[in-house]
């Protein structure tokens, strides 16, 4: 009598990443989470929080996500599907778009 296969599936693997921000920026925070499955990305969470900065939706400044299996951007309360370029290239995006944030935070006196 032969057994039943198994198929093995790969673990879904969480890391988080939590920086506080300190200085100008104290009560500030930035939060990478992902989740990946044999070595690919299932899901992520990138996120830049200043309630001094942005009341609404918990005080999220920016972020990206792909709750609900949809990619979308959250940009001062208001929240936008975007096309997927790759974990990378959104890496790249969200952190360029973050340093003009603050760019512009310091030109407004935040």
């Amino acid at each position: 009598m032969r057994k039943k296969s198994r198929r093995t599936r790969a673990r879904i693997e969480p890391t988080i990443s939590v920086a506080h921000l300190t200085g100008k920026r104290r009560g500030g925070l930035l939060k990478e989470e992902v989740w990946q499955q044999g070595g690919e990305v299932v899901k992520y969470n990138l996120v830049y929080i200043n309630p001094a900065v942005c009341s609404k939706d918990n005080g999220r400044v920016l972020g990206y996500d792909s709750s609900h299996g949809v990619h979308h951007r959250h940009f001062m309360g208001q929240m936008e599907p975007i096309e997927f370029p790759g974990y990378e290239a959104l890496i790249e995006r969200f952190e360029s778009e973050v340093r003009e944030l603050w760019r512009k935070e310091d030109e407004q006196g935040y």
